[in-house]
């Protein structure tokens, strides 16, 4: 039996770490959807038994991360895509070589006005999607 904390994964965590990131650049806030927190959640549970990081493919834009080893919270989650920033050049609006910036750049994305995440415990029960 494990415990799993909420602590920093609840929908206002989600979107005060959005939110911080979108200040930096001067784009308008995000507010949460729970239509797309369902479909967030949705997916994440058919992810449940492998943990892949395969995107849904569905209507919508979305990060995913994972981590093994212990819990992920939502604004851990959030923090690593927003971490891409420095390999972000916001001048000509390409990522660094070899470098990964689309999560980042998904976070602060001005026509993303509203939100919805997700998280699950993997079916190992050592690693953690969100």
């Amino acid at each position: 039996m494990f415990h799993t904390s909420h602590a920093q994964s609840s929908p206002q965590d989600y979107v005060n770490a959005h939110n911080a990131a979108r200040a930096q650049v001067g784009v308008e806030n995000m507010a949460w959807n729970p239509n797309l927190a369902a479909y967030a959640q949705n997916y994440a549970n058919q992810r449940i038994g492998d943990c892949n990081l395969i995107h849904s493919g569905g209507p919508y834009g979305e990060n995913i991360a994972w981590k093994s080893g212990g819990e992920l919270t939502g604004t851990s989650a959030v923090n690593m895509w927003v971490n891409e920033k420095a390999f972000y050049d916001h001048g000509t609006n390409t990522c660094a070589s070899g470098k990964q910036c689309g999560h980042y750049t998904q976070v602060v994305w001005r026509n993303s006005v509203q939100l919805g995440c997700a998280r699950v415990w993997c079916a190992n029960a050592d690693s953690a999607l969100a």
